[in-house]
């Protein structure tokens, strides 16, 4: 479990990046931000108390995606979203994932905006891949890699019926964490297949990819108990101290540092939540 830090990005030496758009080596654009981090929780109704009452991120849309077995959620959380997905029942591909593991993170989408041509890059570079032709999503048109394809880590496609547009919501997506046996390695991958740029950080084991304005920060799986794939979430708050009091209101239970939050699993679903008032 990585613990809070005062104003971490200045303790990791990290420079502030430019909102940047990932492109192939042939120049297509290919993915435009992490459009949601998908979240398996046994209750829908539950996991609203916490992401929409207690986080208020606001519920953009919710459904019932019966060839996948789950029903599931999109709240806003700034330029990006959080998925909840809870299985109807446990035969299903998220029933059987909360059987073997619990609530918490699933998958990452990246927003491509187009899913047909991000497919076929993909395809040349001969990634494994679930779904070699889109198919209908909450976040609109989807698509699914082989987590092998990834280190590990499940990755969704999705080009949306629309863009995103401003949604005010008081917390916004910061990074996702990774843990990887070979840091450089995963972000190698990462970077040959999505064309991610890597952020400057003080020289260590740890490395950042730029996503639109979020990121993803690859750690030493050592680092986080052994586990490889995805491990955390960070986000910022834009009214920290309202936050904190809406924890308490809660009953939320959590470690607090400088301007900076670490959240038990047990109080968001099974997700290591970190949330920061610094951008």
């Amino acid at each position: 479990m990585i613990t809070p830090e005062p104003n971490c990005e200045r303790a990791l030496g990290i420079r502030p990046s430019v909102s940047a758009v990932s492109f192939d080596e042939e120049g297509s654009r290919v993915v435009r931000r992490i459009h949601h981090v998908g979240i398996v929780v046994r209750d829908l109704a539950e996991a609203y108390r916490f992401y929409r009452d207690t986080l208020s991120l606001p519920l953009v849309k919710e459904a019932l995606i019966r060839d996948q077995g789950v029903r599931a959620a999109l709240l806003a959380a700034g330029d990006s979203e959080i998925e909840l997905l809870a299985p109807l029942d446990a035969s299903s591909g998220v029933g059987r994932f909360l059987a073997r593991r619990g609530e918490g993170l699933h998958h990452v989408c990246f927003d491509t905006l187009d899913i047909h041509a991000a497919l076929a890059v993909l395809n040349a570079k001969h990634v494994e891949l679930i779904d070699t032709a889109p198919r209908p999503g909450l976040a609109g048109a989807i698509a699914f890699l082989h987590p092998k394809a990834c280190c590990g880590v499940l990755v969704e496609l999705a080009t949306p019926a629309e863009d995103a547009a401003s949604d005010g919501s008081p917390v916004r997506l910061k990074r996702l964490v990774v843990g990887a046996r070979d840091v450089k390695q995963t972000a190698g991958v990462f970077r040959s297949l999505f064309g991610f740029q890597e952020v400057a950080m003080n020289d260590g084991p740890r490395t950042m990819l730029a996503v639109g304005r979020g990121a993803i920060l690859i750690v030493p799986s050592e680092e986080v108990g052994g586990t490889e794939g995805m491990v955390a979430l960070s986000l910022v708050a834009l009214d920290f101290e309202s936050l904190m009091a809406a924890f308490d209101r809660a009953g939320t239970k959590c470690l607090r540092g400088t301007g900076e939050v670490t959240l038990e699993p047990a109080s968001s679903h099974g997700v290591h939540l970190h949330i920061s008032r610094y951008e």
